[in-house]
């Protein structure tokens, strides 16, 4: 009977315990949602909640992030160039893998503050992965692209092991790369359940978010450059997809979806567009809650083109997507979004602490703070 009452006090501590914690992110996402909807910025300022860290770095445009926590972040762009911040941005770190300054580094994964995973994009051999388990102090190259007709766009970890990056179509289908030890070792999966690729059909390695994961076996994968914009999905870790077309901007090589984020195995959002800044981008966004097998257009999308999205941690309902014109959020799942900041970004990450961080050209990288 004494076991039996504390294993009940037990549960109840526990119960409360997890009220108080869920009480607490809500009133922070609550606090983050109320600062992120307090108006548009002034034209060329910091919009409402981005703080713009000085990384040192105006020459980088940073395509690649990966957001740890809210002190911790690692970003990765042209010129070979990584870094990585763990005081919230107040200091970066230059972890760059030597030699690698003529590269185009459009990814990164980081499973905590020493372990990350980048990836360079490009035809042939410009096409590489590093890792690194030291926080950058050195970094090993797992994998090299000896095939000229493959360029990698994406990468994607399911945990700490399991990972997918992909190329662009290589004799008609996209290619797969997969890793279980980490991006250690990497290995082509089979074409064989990979539908055929679209004529001009490829992938944007705009943002890092061509290829995303959510749980540990669905993956889907954005593309664009044809008659129609599609999602590919697969729920067995890239061995066997589907493709459904996708309703944003499509039929020039300039358009397609740009990006994805899953918040679960259903719910979706897909931003996109047309990425020259002289052209329009209607109709740029859609959402769907079947895991991809249908998409609805946004009744009011974003005003331009946009390569990057993220759910806000705990809201089954907010989202921001960014683009060279600006920040927009969703607090409807998708179906309507509004500009909050005009601050150039490529690319968004959040983190369950409501770590939000953006990065962009001229060495731009951001947090949301209150």
């Amino acid at each position: 009977m004494r076991r039996l009452g504390k294993t009940r006090r037990t549960a109840g501590t526990a119960r409360a315990r997890r009220t108080g914690r869920t009480a607490v992110v809500g009133a922070a996402c609550a606090a983050a949602l109320a600062l992120l909807t307090a108006g548009p910025a002034q034209a060329g300022t910091p919009g409402p909640g981005w703080a713009v860290k000085d990384t040192g770095t105006s020459s980088v445009r940073f395509r690649g992030l990966a957001a740890v926590d809210r002190e911790t972040a690692w970003v990765a762009g042209s010129q070979g160039t990584v870094l990585r911040t763990t005081d919230g941005g107040a200091s970066w770190d230059e972890v760059s893998p030597p030699g690698a300054g003529e590269l185009q580094f459009r990814d990164v994964e980081a499973f905590d503050a020493r372990r990350a995973v980048v990836l360079a994009i490009g035809e042939g051999e410009a096409s590489r992965v590093y890792r690194t388990d030291d926080g950058g102090a050195t970094w090993t190259e797992s994998f090299r692209n000896t095939d000229p007709r493959a360029f990698y766009d994406c990468l994607t970890f399911f945990d700490r092991r399991h990972g997918l990056a992909m190329s662009d179509p290589v004799d008609g289908r996209f290619r797969i790369l997969s890793t279980s030890d980490g991006g250690r070792s990497w290995r082509v999966l089979p074409s064989a359940g990979m539908p055929a690729a679209l004529e001009g059909e490829a992938g944007f390695a705009a943002g890092g978010q061509c290829l995303v994961s959510a749980g540990p076996r669905d993956v889907w994968l954005a593309t664009g450059g044809a008659a129609r914009a599609r999602v590919l999905h697969s729920s067995d870790r890239g061995l066997t997809w589907t493709a459904t077309d996708a309703p944003v901007p499509a039929g020039d090589p300039a358009r397609g979806v740009f990006a994805l984020a899953f918040r679960d195995r259903a719910h979706g959002l897909a931003v996109g567009g047309d990425y020259r800044p002289d052209q329009n981008s209607p109709r740029a966004a859609a959402t769907t809650g079947d895991g991809g097998r249908t998409w609805r257009p946004s009744a009011t999308p974003p005003p331009a083109y946009r390569s990057g999205v993220a759910w806000l941690p705990h809201s089954r309902t907010a989202a921001l997507a960014v683009g060279p014109t600006g920040t927009d959020l969703t607090t409807d799942a998708g179906r309507t979004w509004r500009t909050i900041d005009t601050g150039s970004y490529d690319t968004v990450d959040c983190t369950p602490d409501l770590g939000c961080w953006a990065a962009g050209e001229q060495g731009r990288v951001a947090r949301l703070e209150s």
